[in-house]
């Protein structure tokens, strides 16, 4: 069994050399143009304080079933009056490569203050914030907040998106009040559809069972990455 999930791994990692996704990929905004996508890894608002290698637009991408069942989700939300915003869905592997050259860069600590201002940088790999694999590159993951409709203000998570800190953690205890219960909600609404979420990360959650459960795909974020 291990010997074939490194052959689908790598075969995987080959066909989207092509520049291409496999056929169960879709974009997010064509399954439901409604949920308001900030895709932060396109832009500079990231940790690494740039456009990282790989998101070639700022769009997000997903497998068929987990896009679907956001969608539902999204339903859910309008109606007790929020959207769903996405800051990140599939993410390709050399994207996931980038994370790991910056985390060991210690010369760069522009963006420590706002996103790591408690933890050392050269603690982000062991301390697990950053690894050299993501369930993102599977494309079931999808890192995901709230805002309040109708002019799409951020709710209170009680941390940032992409804060490497426990305050970040699901269920840390010092999160009180409408930060924990907006956590609560995210993820109780995410949860009728399928996705489970990372106890470490309150915005990152995975819809199971996941399509490619074994692959890690690199080919790069854009609408023409996928079938139309």
């Amino acid at each position: 069994m291990r010997t074939l999930a490194v052959v689908f791994v790598v075969a995987s990692l080959g066909a989207s050399a092509a520049g291409s996704a496999p056929d169960a990929f879709v974009a997010l905004g064509a399954v439901d143009p409604t949920v308001r996508q900030e895709m932060r890894y396109a832009g500079d608002r990231n940790f690494t304080g740039g456009v990282v290698e790989g998101y070639e637009e700022p769009v997000c991408l997903l497998t068929r079933p987990a896009a679907e069942a956001l969608a539902r989700a999204q339903r859910a939300v309008v109606r007790r009056g929020y959207a769903l915003a996405v800051y990140d869905c599939y993410r390709p592997q050399r994207a996931v490569d980038r994370f790991v050259r910056w985390a060991g860069d210690a010369a760069d600590q522009r963006t420590k203050a706002e996103y790591y201002p408690r933890v050392e940088k050269d603690r982000l790999i062991p301390d697990g914030y950053i690894a050299a694999r993501s369930g993102h590159s599977r494309g079931s993951t999808v890192d995901v907040g709230l805002v309040r409709l109708p002019l799409g203000r951020p709710v209170d998570f009680g941390t940032p998106f992409d804060f490497f800190d426990p305050l970040s953690h699901t269920d840390d205890p010092r999160v009180t009040g409408a930060a924990r219960e907006n956590r609560e909600l995210l993820k109780r609404v995410l949860a009728a559809q399928g996705f489970v979420n990372l106890p470490e990360e309150w915005w990152h959650f995975t819809y199971r069972p996941e399509t490619f459960p074994d692959a890690y795909f690199d080919f790069p974020v854009s609408v023409g990455s996928v079938a139309p």
